[in-house]
Parts: structure tokens; C-alpha cells; sequence
């Protein structure tokens, strides 16, 4: 199953603006904010069931391409 796709989805892109990791150490953190490291390791390991996964996943792939301030706008 491919992951939506955020650019071509305005309401997709500010849940991801504005979605905040539940919990561990980055707990409250935008997962747009969340270190790329931190996110390559929730690829490597698997990312979490459901809808969080889902988002995660899409983060992965905004962070490895470099596409993060295509967010600053919509964070304010």
C-alpha cells in the first residue's frame, strides 16, 4: 500500500505541521520537528501501527529528501 502523498494534499500537510509525538523522548514534539535520526531509527526498527506509522512514515520520507521547509509556513 503507497503512502498518501502530502504536497498534493493541503489537510494532510497541516495534520502534519501540527501532529504532535505522543509519547517517549520527543513526546509533544511536531513529528516534523522530531530529529532525522530519531526517525531513521523508527524506519529501521518499524514504525508504530496506524495512524502514527502512517505519518512517521510520510516524515521519513519529507526528512531524507530534505523537504522540511515546506512546513514552516504552515506551523504558525
Amino acid at each position: 500500500m503507497n503512502a498518501p502523498t502530502p504536497l498534493g494534499d493541503p489537510q494532510l500537510m497541516l495534520k502534519l505541521a501540527r501532529y504532535r509525538m505522543p509519547f517517549g523522548k520527543y513526546r509533544n514534539t511536531r513529528l516534523i520537528d522530531l530529529p532525522e535520526p530519531y526517525v531513521v531509527w523508527f524506519a529501521n526498527q518499524g514504525f508504530p501501527k496506524g495512524e502514527l506509522g502512517e505519518l512517521l512514515g510520510i516524515v521519513h520520507e519529507i526528512k531524507i529528501n530534505g523537504l522540511e521547509y515546506l512546513f514552516e509556513p504552515l506551523k504558525k
